[in-house]
């Protein structure tokens, strides 16, 4: 089995600046890590390939640093990883981004199974994934809580839909984002982080692409922009109740009623 898994590159920390003229988060300078969710993407791709044979190759789009995240997943386990970069990427929302992946997806080659986190921390759209099998044309499947049986043909797996669980026959090729209950990661290797072959990691653009249309990349190719973004304000103003139960009851009550909560 061939199993690609998306993976992103993430700020370790909310602390983070914005681009007032795009609405994009600047990177540059800021600490940052894999994706949460896309680490039991991974370990669930590893654990299938250990179970039923094949590879597991990483994807991810973004500056060159996102490199990181890449080698990070080749000492996890992954085979080889490639990264998507061009600055004709830059400023993508989720829709641009899907394309750009599926449309680097298509150059890499065939793969059974593409798996990716439910969300990124950064974003939390949940979008990216479903939007790349629409692009692909394959199926998905989101919310993947287990994956219950493997066939030559598919998968199937059970999805979180919130108030039930659905059970469903995946027909391969396919895409499914995965929820971080199913599994525990495993750790990066000390030993294969020492032994990296940066020849297993290579480098794509917009010129590899089949689609090579710039208006379909970055910030030409998204329909949505984000006008403002700014923090919450911070509101440290506390009142102190006291009194007997039944008495601070009541002040509770009005004073919720004074501010139309109730």
């Amino acid at each position: 089995m061939n199993i690609l898994v998306c993976i992103k590159q993430v700020p370790a920390s909310s602390d983070v600046n914005i681009d007032e003229e795009t609405g994009t988060i600047i990177r540059d300078g800021v600490d940052s890590k894999m994706n949460p969710y896309d680490l039991y993407a991974l370990e669930l791709g590893l654990q299938l390939k250990e179970q039923y044979g094949g590879c597991v190759d990483v994807v991810s789009m973004g500056p060159p640093q996102a490199n990181e995240v890449l080698e990070e997943a080749i000492a996890i386990g992954a085979d080889k990883g490639s990264l998507l970069s061009d600055r004709a990427f830059a400023g993508a929302d989720v829709l641009a981004t899907s394309y750009t992946l599926a449309q680097g997806i298509e150059s890499l080659g065939n793969y059974d199974l593409i798996l990716c986190g439910k969300q990124t921390t950064d974003g939390d759209t949940a979008q990216v994934g479903a939007e790349i099998a629409e692009f692909l044309d394959f199926d998905h499947a989101t919310n993947i809580l287990n994956i219950d049986n493997v066939s030559d043909s598919g998968v199937s797996v059970q999805m979180n839909l919130g108030d039930v669980i659905y059970h469903q026959d995946m027909k391969f090729p396919c895409v499914l984002t995965i929820e971080k209950d199913i599994n525990t990661p495993r750790l990066p290797s000390y030993k294969r982080k020492c032994q990296l072959d940066e020849t297993k990691i290579s480098m794509s653009s917009l010129a590899d692409f089949k689609d090579q249309d710039k208006m379909h990349y970055g910030l030409n190719g998204s329909p949505t922009s984000v006008e403002k973004v700014f923090p919450p304000d911070k509101n440290t103003e506390q009142e102190t109740f006291t009194g007997t139960p039944e008495e601070m009851a009541i002040k509770l009550v009005n004073e919720m009623k004074d501010l139309k909560l109730i």
